[in-house]
Order: C-alpha cells, then sequence, then structure tokens
C-alpha cells in the first residue's frame, strides 16, 4: 500500500509539471488563433498609424510601433475566456495570450485579466495573475524581472509598453496591490516561492505613454463585478489563492468521487487477477486482468488528478 500511494504521488508530480504544460500548450495554440484572427479583423476594420518592422530579444519578438490609436466605441467587450491581449515580457522569455477572468478554469489556459481592472492600455492599475509551477508556468521565472525591464502588451487597441517600477513580496490576502495607483500601470500578480503558495510576488510597471480610452460599457460590467466580490474585510480574511482568484473555491466531491472509481477499478483488477490466478497454473493468465484494468485505470486516474489539482492554489 506504501509503495502504491509513492507511485501515485509520483504520477500526481508528473501530472502536475509536464501533463498540465501540455494542455495549457493546446489552450494557446488556439488563443493565439483567436486573437490574431481578432486583431487581423481590428486592423481591417480600422486605418492604423505607420508600424515599424518588429525587434527580437532573446526568444521574444517585441512589436515596434507609433503610440496606439484611440478605439471606436463600439469595439467588443470581452466575455470571461476570450483572449484579450498578448503578454511579452523579454527579460525571462514570456509571450502568452492572456485571457479574461481569473477563474480556476481560466489560469489553466493562461494567464488571467483580472474582470474588475481596467484591460491593458487604459487607465488605472491592471491586474493579470498566471501560475508559476503548473499549466506552462507563465509566470514561472517572474522572480527574474528586475526594475527598469520592459512588459509589452499588445490589445485590439494598440501595443503599449510598460517599464517596471516595483517588486515586492505580500501577503496572499493583500489585495490592495491591485488597487487603483492614480496612473497608469500593469500589475502581475503569481505565487511565491516557486513550488509555494504562502506568499505572491508582484511585479509592476508604469504605461510609457497615454492611455487610451475605455470601451462603451465597461464601467458597468466592472461594477457588476466588483459587486459579486467579497467585501474588503472579507478578502483580507480569505486567502484568495485558495481556489478561484475570482474568491471562488472548487468542489472537493468530484475529486472524493474519481479518487473512489479509481480504487474500485484497481480493486477489480486485483480480485480479478487472484481468482484467475487459483483457477489457472499458467502465471501469465494471472496478469491478463492488469492488461486489460491497467489502461482503464490511467484514464479514470487522469479525470482524478484534474479534479484534484482544482483544489490547489490557482496560481500554484
Amino acid at each position: 500500500m506504501l509503495v502504491t500511494v509513492g507511485v501515485l504521488m509520483l504520477l500526481f508530480v508528473a501530472y502536475e509539471i509536464w501533463g498540465t504544460n501540455l494542455q495549457e500548450a493546446s489552450s494557446q495554440r488556439h488563443l493565439k488563433q483567436e486573437f490574431s484572427a481578432a486583431l487581423g479583423h481590428r486592423a481591417a476594420a480600422t486605418t492604423t498609424t505607420a508600424t515599424a518592422p518588429p525587434t527580437t530579444r532573446g526568444a521574444v519578438t517585441v512589436p515596434r510601433t507609433t503610440p496606439p490609436q484611440v478605439a471606436p466605441a463600439n469595439l467588443p467587450l470581452p466575455n470571461v475566456g476570450d483572449p484579450v491581449a498578448r503578454l511579452q515580457i523579454p527579460k525571462i522569455g514570456v509571450d502568452k495570450v492572456v485571457v479574461q477572468g481569473v477563474t480556476l478554469d481560466q489560469l489553466k489556459r493562461g494567464p488571467g485579466h483580472y474582470p474588475e481592472t481596467p484591460l491593458p492600455g487604459q487607465k488605472g492599475n491592471v491586474g493579470i495573475a498566471g501560475h508559476r509551477t503548473t499549466y506552462g508556468a507563465p509566470f514561472g521565472n517572474i522572480d527574474n524581472v528586475q526594475i527598469g525591464d520592459e512588459m509589452v502588451v499588445t490589445t485590439l487597441q494598440g501595443v503599449f509598453r510598460y517599464k517596471v517600477d516595483s517588486k515586492m513580496i505580500v501577503l496572499p490576502s493583500d489585495v490592495s496591490v491591485l488597487a487603483d495607483k492614480g496612473d497608469s500601470r500593469l500589475t502581475l500578480t503569481s505565487c511565491h516561492p516557486k513550488f509555494s503558495a504562502r506568499q505572491r510576488i508582484v511585479i509592476s510597471g508604469a504605461l510609457q505613454g497615454k492611455p487610451v480610452a475605455r470601451l462603451k460599457g465597461q464601467d458597468r460590467l466592472e461594477s457588476r463585478v466588483r459587486s459579486r466580490l467579497p467585501s474588503e474585510s472579507e478578502q483580507l480574511t480569505r486567502v484568495r489563492s485558495a481556489g478561484g482568484l475570482d474568491g471562488a473555491k472548487a468542489s472537493r466531491w468530484p475529486a472524493l468521487l474519481w479518487g473512489g472509481v479509481c480504487a474500485v477499478v484497481w480493486l477489480a483488477a486485483w480480485a480479478t487477477s487472484r481468482l484467475v490466478r487459483h483457477r489457472s497454473t499458467r502465471l501469465l493468465t494471472s496478469w491478463v486482468p492488469y492488461l486489460v484494468g491497467v489502461p482503464a485505470f490511467l484514464v479514470v486516474l487522469y479525470v482524478f488528478f484534474e479534479n484534484f489539482s482544482r483544489l490547489l492554489p490557482s496560481n500554484f
């Protein structure tokens, strides 16, 4: 039993480190295609300013452009799960599409934009969260970002550059890092240290240039999101990194259910093998139930791991 538990723990570690990366990579491919298509439609519908050839810094190709043009009022508001921006941090090789929302499901697809904060490029404090260990670990090396480094964000409203001017470690309950500072800035949050959710690392940078206008209906949307969030006093006493960063926590029942199914499948294979061994003199025959049961067990185990991982901190 101890050997079995040890093997399961190692399999879960492998799933968290490598299995979730495959899921995130697939999601990012689809998101990049969707975001590129949206940029193409946007460019075809409007007249943009002249652009210069992009520059390559390390593994990240950063666009160079003149100051962005203010988007028209009919630009659609993003729904939860929609790609809202492309985030590039040349210093650490980050090039990811950011999705709208910081729920458990959205952060598995890539960095998530806090819906209660402005969209990138707009006035205010733009908040983006991301995993540091699992699901592609987009912010895995965020601790290597230094004061003065550049963060580039591309949206349907243009290309925006932020210069890092703040780097700090706070408690997960410190939601003041997303408060409006009276300027235009981008704030990235993730768990700290790596492989732990004990603290939160926060990287913030000021917008270089003028912000763009807010979208029509955006104020109402952000107000609705804020009205569903816990009060400030509740947020300060609740560790929001446990469960979804939107304050929601995943149910334990799916993980318990699929864990039970895993146990039933494995016990059924073991019991059948014992029964066959007593009725047959051929040694290989007793392994036949395992040959059938192991593939089924691995499939169920994968589903169990998927539900169990939802109980871990969202940006772990």
